[in-house]
């Protein structure tokens, strides 16, 4: 058996200890996170009934006990039933001074891909913000000549062919419009860093939405309250807290529930562009039970112009993502029919850091 506990509890990644006839014996607390099962509920039984893994590994597994050698596995989908699969990378390797003990590594490989998207989106979003500042610039000025020609033709029209003229005025306001809100995501300001309270700041603007357009939704607050408070720009992370409930509403137009859950995970640490280390621990859930996102554009709804919704802009999410980002935290979306989670991980304030942090 593992003597030294506090190293085993503190791996960062996933683990599992296994007994000859590959029952589990041991887990740790990123296990227990990533499976979302107590160990109680994984100790003794077999690691192929408990742990979903898409690949056939019974058979590859029992030659690497034989031999006492490892196995390595990478880009296989590894879940529980609890939460979705996961891309993740695996290594099956016996425990030195034991007969038939083996450790199993689960590596999951969402951080990594998912801000290395992140990045992809944020040049995305750069390139079409200019493209887009540039078009609405040079076509707001002759929409307001077809509007003002419009409105003075359907003077001398007759009711029937005013409604023509009509049509094409109000399409001309739409289209400004939505010209406007495409300035608007080009010109924000930096972001104004300061310590926040992230409760406080869910708490405005779940109060906001449920007297407004999420009235019809159940709200479940499952906070840690004693997160310390993180480097943020209220009134932006404000806006990107709004615009996810605001999705999850019109997911859920028949009505649903809304969950608002907030952890701390030391775990997770991003390298950023320039070759620093940041660890993003504050950790905020919007969960909802509405039908998921469209699987044509689940890995892409960050990117600007992507949408799912009839007549949408494709500019929600994208702006989301411009904040976090210049914010310096990330954020990452699981979505399933039944369940959409998106999750936004965030610094610490400088004076609430941990001790020993590097």
């Amino acid at each position: 058996m593992i003597q030294d506990t506090a190293l085993w509890s503190s791996l960062p990644v996933p683990a599992l200890l296994l007994d000859g006839d590959d029952i589990i014996i041991l887990s740790n607390p990123a296990a227990e996170s990533f499976l979302n099962l107590s160990t109680r509920s994984l100790v003794g039984q077999r690691i192929w009934e408990k742990v979903m893994i898409d690949a056939p590994l019974e058979a590859p597994f029992a030659r690497a006990r034989a031999n006492r050698t490892s196995l390595f596995v990478n880009d296989v989908d590894v879940g529980s039933g609890e939460n979705p699969p996961m891309m993740c990378n695996l290594q099956f390797a016996p425990l030195q001074g034991s007969d038939d003990l083996m450790i199993v590594m689960i590596s999951p490989r969402e951080i990594a891909s998912r801000v290395t998207q992140n990045h992809s989106s944020a040049k995305a979003a750069k390139s079409a913000i200019g493209m887009a500042e540039m078009l609405a610039h040079e076509i707001k000025n002759p929409l307001a000549g077809i509007t003002g020609a419009a409105q003075l033709l359907s003077m001398g029209l007759t009711t029937e062919d005013r409604e023509l003229t009509d049509l094409i005025v109000e399409e001309s306001r739409r289209i400004v419009k939505l010209l406007e809100q495409v300035e608007q995501f080009g010109n924000l300001r930096p972001p104004l860093l300061k310590p926040v309270n992230i409760h406080d700041v869910l708490d405005r603007a779940r109060q906001s939405a449920s007297v407004g357009f999420g009235a019809h939704m159940l709200y479940i607050e499952d906070y840690d309250p004693s997160l310390p408070r993180t480097m943020a720009d209220a009134d932006q992370l404000l806006q990107v807290f709004l615009n996810l409930l605001k999705n999850a509403a019109e997911a859920n137009r028949d009505g649903g529930a809304i969950r608002l859950h907030t952890f701390y995970d030391t775990s997770l640490r991003v390298r950023r562009n320039d070759g620093t280390q940041s660890r993003l621990p504050l950790q905020i859930e919007i969960i909802d039970d509405g039908p998921g996102l469209p699987p044509a554009i689940a890995g892409d709804v960050f990117e600007p112009f992507v949408s799912g919704k009839e007549n949408g802009t494709g500019l929600g999410l994208a702006l989301v993502s411009k904040l976090i980002g210049d914010g310096g935290g990330w954020i990452t979306v699981d979505s399933v029919p039944g369940r959409t989670c998106f999750r936004i991980s965030l610094p610490l304030a400088p004076k609430e850091t941990e001790t020993g942090e590097d």
